[in-house]
């Protein structure tokens, strides 16, 4: 496949998996750059963790291929996995290791000893914030710590891409906060991090490019930014002098939220002009005295191309695999 230096950090093309009557990953195409933070985003049951396994070369596809780095995942599964870390949503560890022992054995599993991986291990132990319990039983530690070495034992190999699957998940908001300012700290130094969560602030901060699965197929892929311009709807919020007591007709259905003295509309992309909305206000006898608008976020876009499939917003290919709603 790729040239390991040039090509793609991850490339996905036509895989299909099934479970047996289950078809979990239809004909995925996917090719993410090197160096860039990338995020799988898709309810539960879209097929991200079956992706993320047959990357890992935890299961194979049924029909097409997929690649690390150029390296193939079945025909040259040992650099494949040389150039991969995955984090898993599950916290699994054994409980008869301390934490050093824990990484030290990761370590050997790829054939790595001596000083070098050792000043790496406890590299990562402090930038983790572990050092002080490097040497504490696995079972002892809290659910937050626990999920801090998986992301140790994920790259104790030095991966060129990481794969974080729900890395968050079930942690505290100062745990999350320190993982992020680490995970940052990877891509600056040149990492590719994918990304699958369902804290979708957290994609709309951290990616660059983001996927989302449904159904087992890419329902959507574009840049961050292009998936908010393209969001089907903005938020109109206007303030005016008195009680909202009446609401002209045509803007009824578009009022979102209303107190006395705000009124909050959802307009559409494209077919909603801001300026009418104020012209009817101001019919209706009302005096606005401040207005603002807010473009859709990440979240309302993931909730209109998985729960409102049929036609996704102009740009944002639909998988054919994908039934209509």
């Amino acid at each position: 496949m790729s040239d390991p230096d040039k090509g793609p950090a991850i490339e996905v093309a036509g895989v299909h998996k099934h479970f047996g009557r289950v078809h979990a990953v239809r004909g995925v195409d996917l090719a993410v750059r090197q160096g860039e933070f990338f995020g799988l985003l898709g309810p539960n049951g879209a097929g991200k963790s079956t992706l993320i396994n047959i990357l890992a070369g935890l299961t194979h596809p049924d029909q097409g291929r997929a690649a690390i780095c150029g390296y193939d995942v079945i025909a040259n599964y040992r650099k494949a996995r040389r150039a991969l870390g995955v984090v898993p949503q599950e916290v699994v560890f054994d409980p008869f290791f301390t934490v050093r022992e824990v990484l030290a054995i990761q370590a050997g599993y790829f054939g790595l000893k001596g000083p070098d991986n050792k000043a790496w291990r406890e590299e990562l132990l402090a930038a983790l914030m572990l050092t002080d319990k490097g040497d504490a039983n696995m079972r002892t530690l809290s659910g937050g710590m626990k999920r801090r070495v998986l992301i140790a034992q994920a790259l104790v190999h030095r991966p060129r891409v990481v794969i974080l699957d729900e890395p968050t998940a079930g942690v505290d908001v100062e745990l999350r906060a320190s993982l992020w300012v680490f995970i940052r700290r990877l891509h600056a130094e040149g990492h590719t991090i994918v990304l699958t969560t369902h804290y979708l602030e957290e994609a709309e901060a951290l990616c660059e490019r983001i996927a989302i699965m449904q159904g087992g197929g890419i329902a959507a892929l574009d840049t961050k930014e292009a998936m908010l311009r393209r969001a089907r709807s903005k938020t109109l919020r206007v303030t005016i002098a008195g009680p909202a007591a009446v609401i002209p007709p045509q803007l009824a259905l578009k009022l979102r939220k209303r107190t006395d003295t705000t009124l909050e509309f959802a307009l559409q992309q494209g077919s909603d002009s801001i300026p009418e909305v104020l012209d009817a206000l101001r019919a209706a006898g009302h005096v606005v005295t401040d207005i603002t608008t807010e473009q859709a976020n990440l979240e309302e876009v993931f909730l209109e191309l998985t729960h409102r499939r049929i036609s996704p917003p102009d740009g944002l290919s639909p998988d054919p695999a994908l039934p209509a709603a």
